[in-house]
């Protein structure tokens, strides 16, 4: 074991990673609950504050990660599940986090023209909310894939 806490051979950085993904899917859905009762304000600021905190994350931890162990290989080893896991929950988690912050921006801010704002909140908001979670899904199956061995062997 590499120092992790949850068992695997995954780093502590990496089950905090995970850990912290997990805490804040959660949080999207409770701010998706604040927003259904109409506390659109404190909705505006969980769900900004957890796009923010994704956003660290990503920057830190998992774009060197993924640099690292990942692009070198790409597109040669896409075949390989190690590789095409980590590649589609990059690729989809980097669209997704785009839109998450591109919703914070639109919805939350003047910052862009008014041509570019946000009308339909509730369709881009649900879209991104299955999206983060069908995201996080494939960063459980990429956790598995890299760090619990027995997973995916024949």
């Amino acid at each position: 074991m590499n120092g992790g806490f949850l068992g695997t051979a995954a780093s502590a950085s990496a089950d905090m990673t995970l850990v912290l993904e997990i805490a804040m899917g959660v949080g999207l859905l409770i701010g998706a609950v604040l927003a259904r009762l109409r506390h659109f304000r404190a909705h505006a600021w969980c769900q900004s504050a957890i796009v923010l905190l994704n956003l660290a994350l990503i920057v830190l931890m998992m774009i060197p990660s993924f640099r690292i162990h990942v692009s070198p290989k790409i597109p040669l080893k896409l075949g390989k599940a190690y590789y095409l896991l980590a590649t589609t929950h990059a690729a989809l988690g980097t669209i997704t986090e785009l839109a998450g912050l591109y919703i914070l921006l639109a919805a939350g801010t003047n910052v862009l023209p008014e041509k570019f704002r946000i009308t339909r909140y509730k369709a881009w908001m649900r879209t991104v909310l299955v999206l983060w979670w069908l995201v996080l899904l494939l960063g459980f199956a990429t956790y598995g894939r890299w760090y619990v061995p027995h997973l995916f062997r024949k």
